[in-house]
């Protein structure tokens, strides 16, 4: 299968998939890069997986699903908060 993340190292290569497991991050793929490396990579990053349409729709101009963003700002305030609160509670 080809890694198609686009800022995946592998990205475009061609590797063969020996293998899929489960983990606290979800379902990932077992691509093998040479005779001892392995990666561990979700299938979401490969061509097993259909392109999500909101990309496609996004016609190369945005690299992000809107949800991805979203869950993403999300993390930043619950990180910027803890942060605050550590900082304000050393005074």
């Amino acid at each position: 299968m080809r890694v198609t993340h686009p800022f995946h190292p592998l990205f475009a290569r061609q590797l063969l998939c020996i293998g899929r497991r489960y983990n606290r991050h979800g379902e990932r793929v077992l691509l093998q890069a040479d005779d001892t490396a392995v990666w561990s990579i979700p299938p979401q990053w490969t061509d097993l997986v259909s392109l999500d349409p909101e990309v496609i729709l996004g016609n190369g101009r945005a690299l992000l699903r809107v949800a991805d963003l979203m869950e993403l700002a999300d993390l930043v305030g619950r990180i910027s908060g803890k942060s605050a609160t550590r900082l304000h509670g050393d005074l």
